[in-house]
């Protein structure tokens, strides 16, 4: 484990043509994260264009590396993988491969990034298949859900890896001094859930992590577990649901207020403060992007309608992952495993 000297500048490779608002937000959420300091910025994309951005914004200090084509959003990820040299998502992940890059960010189509990283960067020795690992913004603090879409059919082992490289990350990049894992299941005590999470719970309690068993799914946001591990598919629907959740919470408060009394619309505006803080607090906005886990390389998965705020908090995710060397804590905890004692649980 080799966390980076912090007077050492990060490079990111942006894929600037990745996500429903590219490439104008993805450039400006660029923008803003070199003038925050965070790093060198490499967008990845059509040129031109991006180079018309940049100028709109005057910013002069940030690298272009052309690419001739873009990653549709409903592209087949396994036909993309055939021609991804000549896409910005390809060479951004490329670039990390070269070593000309410490991380990417690609707000696009994550089945193709996450084909199209596998192959060329590869996984961590012992690490059978990547994660997508979502920070939510729970009750006490920041909580891990993983994995979060990246594999929609698990294998008891694999999601104990989850949990190891879960944790690993909350450590780095959240600073949680002893994350506790949980498995998301359909009751707390241990013999409830299917076959998978009870076989995935004698691998854990084996595993160099802080297991405390099971979170049910209204556990979660109440900060029950630091790391909660699921399969793809679960994952998938509490992050989609979640978000559809928060959404609708704020549109009933809005509706509410709009069809209420003029005294009731003036306490909400002296409230208002405090309802922006709220909405602050659960926008994927402020987190930005979810780590893809797992592989020989920082990658990082930010939201498909990702505005150029939520890009910056992407880039502010990927240096912190290249800061604390997640792959190399990652990699380290793998090495010190014995999977002969958890395959005989």
């Amino acid at each position: 484990m080799n966390p980076r000297d912090a007077s050492a500048s990060v490079r990111v490779a942006i894929d600037a043509m990745g996500g429903d608002n590219a490439p104008d937000e993805i450039v400006a959420g660029a923008v803003l994260a070199r003038r925050d300091g965070l790093g060198e910025m490499v967008l990845v994309g059509d040129e031109p264009r991006i180079a018309k951005l940049l100028a709109q914004h005057r910013a002069k200090d940030i690298e272009i590396v052309h690419a001739p084509s873009a990653v549709a959003m409903d592209a087949n990820p396994s036909q993309v993988v055939r021609t991804s040299d000549k896409t910005s998502l390809g060479i951004a992940i490329n670039l990390v491969r070269e070593e000309k890059a410490d991380a990417v960010v690609s707000a696009g189509n994550s089945g193709a990034f996450l084909a199209i990283a596998l192959i060329r960067l590869r996984t961590i020795p012992g690490i059978a298949r990547p994660a997508i690992a979502v920070v939510f913004p729970a009750r006490d603090g920041p909580v891990i859900v993983l994995d979060s879409g990246a594999n929609v059919d698990c294998k008891p082992e694999w999601l104990a890896q989850f949990g190891l490289m879960g944790s690993a990350y909350a450590k780095a990049a959240l600073g949680i001094e002893n994350p506790r894992v949980a498995i998301v299941s359909v009751g707390e005590e241990r013999v409830k859930g299917n076959a998978q999470t009870i076989e995935a719970a004698g691998y854990l309690d084996r595993m160099p992590v802080n297991f405390i068993g099971n979170v049910e799914g209204k556990d979660i946001l109440f900060n029950h577990a630091d790391v909660c591990v699921t399969d793809g598919f679960v994952g998938n629907v509490i992050l989609k649901l979640s978000e559809g959740a928060a959404a609708l919470l704020g549109d009933i408060v809005l509706t509410e207020i709009k069809r209420s009394s003029p005294l009731v619309k003036l306490g909400a505006l002296m409230v208002k403060p405090a309802l922006r803080r709220v909405r602050d607090r659960v926008s994927y906005d402020s987190f930005g992007g979810a780590p893809l886990l797992g592989l020989r390389g920082n990658c990082i998965v930010a939201h498909g309608r990702a505005n150029r705020i939520a890009v910056r908090s992407a880039i502010r995710a990927a240096v912190a992952e290249v800061r604390e060397d997640v792959v190399g804590r990652i990699g380290e905890m793998m090495a010190s495993l014995d999977f002969s004692d958890a395959r005989e649980a």
